[in-house]
């Protein structure tokens, strides 16, 4: 691509030596307008101010993150007695049935029963006291002498047990038991593991895994005191053993270890997190797994010669520069059969621009999640990085960049010209994310790609529609959606496909662009996905994700790591 644009950066070099700040001014001014912001300052000049400004920025309010490991727990499959194990706490996961007694009030589940007639009855009249019935969100631990286990917990699964998410929380409250009482060692039991098939038992453990780290995680690194988990051990008991199950519990730790990640680049606040320190974190995970992923970073110039107009217009009124992110892996070994391009939308900070977000719901106060798109992609990056999976090319690419308000920034009505040709009248400042996406889609499919898919926190309108749980998925793709769908199967994550209705395509038009930003209010999470289409080669299978909703828990206030795990999944599926 770089080929056939032509390079600001080289006509500025050809000016004489003897010419003045003002005549590179000048030769600036007369390039043609896209999309992008010119200052009076000489070039020399004003990359020193920014460097010095972004690494003030950098601490802002004296904020550093203090350094905290990640929760190193050693999880291991064992066929053991369940009253023979010894630790602090048994936890038992229970289905309503599993709960149901005899008319002498004597559990009839097998495991139950064996539990209870060593602990001559206490469990049953334990569960009656509590009025504990297995329902999902239940759970009681109890301390009870006459087992191995200083502790036995009860953990509700509901009227049934077949989903990932099922387990996923039976994980999460192990976690909390185990803080509660400053458990270190603990094992985990499914009251009825012969209903599963060894496949779904290697799911089924593969999800408690990744509950019980993701619930002992908690991200402290910018709270003045905290305490640690005291976990060290997990036992599975009664899923099997062997070589696979060890596989996938390894497989479920790198793919959580991708999933914090994640969580801390959405965590972290605008002060610290900059898109400078977003492309650093991204060069860490280069760093880290050079045998197999490398790392570009685009600066302003750089993205100036690809015509990166869209972009650039809307980093114009930061101080903090932009930094387009592009990592590549490939495998160890063995011949590429698939090239794959997962793009996120890296705002590190929304401000709305000059359509400033105002008035209640706006939630400007939490726009540091508007990058969680690239946090889904680079976590997805450091799982893979350590996964390797083999025949698979995976491309990893971000526009980051902040969208403030300045004497330098893209006003309403203003025209930018994106790295395809295709002009846009910005008709809203505040509809920024797609504009970055458009130049990061066109850079993404010059990869010779043959799948994209694009995460981002877009549009309010997905977030109405679908709510917080619930992710918005598009794409003209059938085959593409299959694909996505069954790997958001295997990770819990909820996804809903929406239709990209051409019709509205009709409020996107513009009278003196190619295009609009914004359209009507009604159905703004498609006319934003058929935006984004505009900028997609045909021939590439692409879809759309709108994790507006999901990628923040608003009862914990903290970001979720949605998307990760499906992503991680779906690069798997399509790998050799």
């Amino acid at each position: 691509m770089a080929a056939i644009v032509v390079s600001l950066a080289s006509s500025l070099a050809s000016t004489s030596p003897s010419s003045s700040s003002s005549l590179v001014f000048r030769k600036l001014r007369s390039t043609p307008l896209l999309g992008l912001s010119f200052a009076v300052t000489p070039l020399c000049c004003r990359r020193g101010k920014r460097m010095a400004h972004s690494l003030a920025r950098a601490s802002l309010g004296l904020t550093h993150p203090v350094q905290i490991d990640p929760p190193k727990i050693s999880f291991s499959a064992k066929e053991i007695d369940v009253v023979e194990w010894k630790g602090d706490i048994l936890a038992v996961g229970v289905t309503e049935k599993d709960m149901v007694k005899d008319e002498n009030l004597k559990f009839q589940n097998p495991i139950l029963k064996k539990l209870d007639s060593h602990l001559s009855g206490l469990l049953a009249e334990a569960s009656l006291e509590e009025d504990f019935n297995g329902k999902a969100g239940q759970s009681t631990v109890l301390r009870l002498s006459g087992i191995g286990s200083k502790r036995v917990g009860l953990i509700g699964l509901g009227q049934s047990s077949s989903t990932t998410a099922t387990y996923q929380s039976l994980g999460e409250s192990v976690a909390a038991a185990a803080k509660a009482s400053q458990a270190s060692n603990v094992a985990i039991v499914i009251a009825s593991p012969e209903e599963l098939s060894a496949e779904s038992k290697l799911h089924t453990a593969s999800a408690i895994v990744s509950g019980t780290v993701l619930g002992t995680f908690e991200d402290n690194r910018f709270k003045s005191e905290s305490k640690k988990s005291s976990l060290t051990s997990v036992d599975i008991l009664g899923l099997g053993t062997g070589s696979d199950l060890e596989k996938k519990l390894k497989y479920t730790e790198d793919v959580c270890s991708g999933i914090i990640l994640g969580k801390e680049l959405v965590n972290a606040p605008a002060n610290v997190l900059t898109p400078g320190v977003l492309a650093e974190e991204a060069s860490k995970i280069a760093s880290m797994y050079g045998d197999v992923i490398s790392a570009t970073i685009l600066d302003v110039e750089q993205c100036k010669e690809l015509k990166m107009g869209s972009y650039l217009g809307v980093a114009a009124a930061s101080e903090n520069p932009p930094h387009f992110i592009h990592l590549c892996y490939k495998p160890p070994s063995g011949p590429v059969k698939t090239k794959l391009a997962l793009v996120g939308k890296g705002l590190t900070f929304d401000s709305g621009g000059y359509n400033i977000k105002t008035g209640p719901g706006c939630i400007i106060e939490l726009m540091k999640f508007d990058m969680g798109g690239s946090a889904a992609v680079l976590g997805a990056a450091k799982a893979l990085g350590q996964i390797k999976p083999a025949g698979v090319e995976v491309h990893f690419i971000v526009a980051a960049c902040e969208n403030m308000i300045s004497g330098t920034g893209m006003r309403p009505g203003d025209i930018v010209t994106a790295s395809n040709g295709k002009t846009i009248e910005v008709n809203n400042t505040d509809a920024e994310g797609r504009l970055t996406l458009a130049d990061a889609l066109v850079y993404a499919c010059n990869q010779g790609v043959e799948k994209i898919v694009d995460l981002a926190t877009l549009t309010g309108a997905c977030r109405v529609a679908l709510g917080p749980s619930i992710a918005g998925v598009f794409t003209p793709s059938d085959d593409l959606a299959k694909e996505v769908m069954a790997a958001s199967e295997v990770s819990g994550e909820k996804l809903w496909r929406l239709p990209l209705e051409e019709s509205y395509w009709e409020s996107m038009k513009s009278g003196v662009a190619d295009m609009v930003n914004t359209g009507d209010r009604q159905g703004g999470a498609i006319t934003a996905a058929l935006f984004l289409k505009q900028f997609v080669d045909e021939k590439v299978q692409w879809m759309h994700i709108d994790i507006a909703g999901p990628v923040w828990n608003e009862k914990k206030k903290t970001a979720t790591g949605f998307g990760i795990s499906t992503l991680v999944e779906w690069v798997l599926k399509n790998s050799s």
